[in-house]
């Protein structure tokens, strides 16, 4: 069984910056995609930024220009870059990896920005 385990989240004001860590508990193999979504209160989750096929990286809109997705494999974690933050992106932040046979999600870990 894999875990992830998502650290990082926190209070921050406006402006402000964060960096979220996503690590697994174990080595997963043919990973597909790893990612980063968020559920804001009231709100579908809704996908943040992803790493496809180890290399290609995608974002939201709202996430342009001020996020960025790496992946440390070494460290088997996958990490969020937050600058430039915004009360819009409060949220609680989960971690996805999607392999050939699995789809394993972390269990979140809650952004604050506000003043």
């Amino acid at each position: 069984q894999v875990h992830l385990v998502e650290f990082g989240g926190g209070l921050v004001q406006p402006g402000g910056s964060l960096r979220l860590s996503c690590a697994a508990s174990r080595i997963i193999s043919s990973i597909r995609s790893m990612s980063w979504y968020r559920q804001a209160p009231g709100k579908e989750r809704e996908l943040v930024a992803t790493i496809i096929s180890g290399s290609t990286t995608m974002y939201a809109e709202s996430a342009k220009g001020r996020f960025t997705i790496s992946r440390d494999y070494a460290s088997k974690a996958v990490h969020l870059q937050m600058n430039s933050l915004k009360p819009d992106d409060t949220a609680v932040y989960y971690c996805n990896i999607h392999t050939a046979l699995n789809n394993y999600w972390g269990q979140g870990t809650q952004v604050t920005v506000s003043s």
